[in-house]
């Protein structure tokens, strides 16, 4: 089988209101993505999506559209999509980081393997290690004060046994808001922060001693963007467990999160890390140094969705029961892309059956919501 064309789609949708992010890295209320069409001689096709944030990784829409029109597709015409580490190959020669960008082509890749064998991807891989319904955390903006105790009031009623509470900004409004949401949820749930990268060492070790009554069960990201030594510095001085997300995007920044004992957690999706291929052979690098794993989100629509919810249920590093990870992003969202979305009940979100990936995406739909400026 060989692929004959690849074809990207610019696609802007707005979050529900309820549901738009503020973080350490500012607002959003609108995603800009892309999604790729990636067809083959046999006439199976598959789809992938780019979850690009400017703010977040550097990539955006535009230049996620331009680097696999004009950079990738050209080199791809004619490989063989089952093989995907000579995908991968050729597109990392061609193109530094640019890993959301490459993610969309290669979960194409894993959707056409899938539709030919009439399995779904986690088969492919090895088949389910877990239950297919996955429980998720709600990740939750650094609102104001009565918003973050409204919406947490309005989760719990939604059955999230976890909540995270975006912090990383004015470290008053961050304690005060971390404990107004413990006094909503009560002491049963478990609630996790995340910093975004929002702080140094000192203000987040000095954060997590007002947080003291709070119980917080996990700190995710609280430290600068590559500074290893700052994530161990906190690891150490805290009891709670820390997770590395935006510190860890390839197999060499896990590696450093190791060599530094930096991290209890790594936060893994396919965005992020260039494909379901390249975060499994760090959920694999992690199990080697019990490191566990968890999902984390950008965001996703539904075919992103999928690739994580593939990835979590059949990588057993992938320990979402331990600590619950993000796969709600569809939810999130006004619009969907596929003409089967993805189920997504409260905090659970079903992990798609049908062959490939499992979502087939209304293409027609697509192009209609393109954003007016190209």
């Amino acid at each position: 089988m060989k692929i004959t064309s690849i074809t990207s789609y610019q696609v802007e949708i707005p979050l529900k209101p309820a549901r738009r992010m503020i973080s350490a890295l500012g607002q959003h209320t609108v995603s800009r993505y892309v999604l790729v069409r990636v067809q083959t001689d046999a006439g199976i096709e598959g789809a992938g999506e780019a979850t690009v944030m400017p703010r977040w990784s550097g990539e955006t829409a535009w230049g996620a559209q331009a680097v696999i029109d004009h950079v990738f597709a050209p080199l791809l015409i004619g490989c063989d999509p089952f093989d995907i580490p000579h995908v991968d190959h050729l597109m990392d020669r061609a193109a530094a980081d640019n890993w959301f960008a490459k993610s969309a082509i290669e979960m194409a890749c894993w959707d056409i393997q899938g539709k030919e064998a009439g399995k779904p991807v986690y088969e492919l891989l090895g088949g389910a290690v877990r239950p297919l319904p996955i429980t998720c955390r709600f990740s939750m903006g650094a609102y104001p004060l009565e918003r973050a105790r409204q919406r947490a009031g309005e989760l719990v009623e939604e059955g999230f046994t976890t909540i995270k509470v975006k912090v990383g900004t004015d470290i008053e409004e961050d304690v005060a808001r971390v404990a107004a949401v413990r006094e909503v949820i009560g002491p049963d749930r478990d609630l996790v922060i995340d910093a975004n990268a929002g702080w140094d060492a000192a203000t987040s070790i000095t954060a997590m001693e007002r947080m003291a009554d709070d119980n917080v069960g996990l700190f995710e990201q609280p430290t600068t963007n590559g500074d290893f030594h700052a994530l161990a510095e906190v690891r150490r001085a805290i009891s709670c467990p820390v997770m590395a997300d935006d510190i860890v995007f390839d197999l060499p920044d896990a590696l450093e999160c190791i060599r530094h004992e930096a991290c209890d957690v790594i936060s893994l999706y396919p965005g992020k890390n260039g494909g379901i291929r390249k975060a499994w052979e760090i959920a694999e690098l992690a199990a080697e140094h019990d490191v566990a794993c968890s999902i984390g989100s950008n965001l996703e629509l539904d075919v992103a969705a999928a690739a994580m919810c593939h990835l979590v249920v059949a990588c057993p590093n992938m320990q979402v029961e331990t600590y619950p990870g993000d796969i709600l992003g569809p939810d999130y969202h006004e619009a969907r892309v596929a003409t089967n979305p993805i189920a997504v009940n409260g905090p659970v979100i079903e992990t798609p059956t049908g062959p490939g990936l499992g979502v087939e995406v209304d293409w027609a739909a697509v192009e209609g919501m393109a954003p007016a400026s190209g």
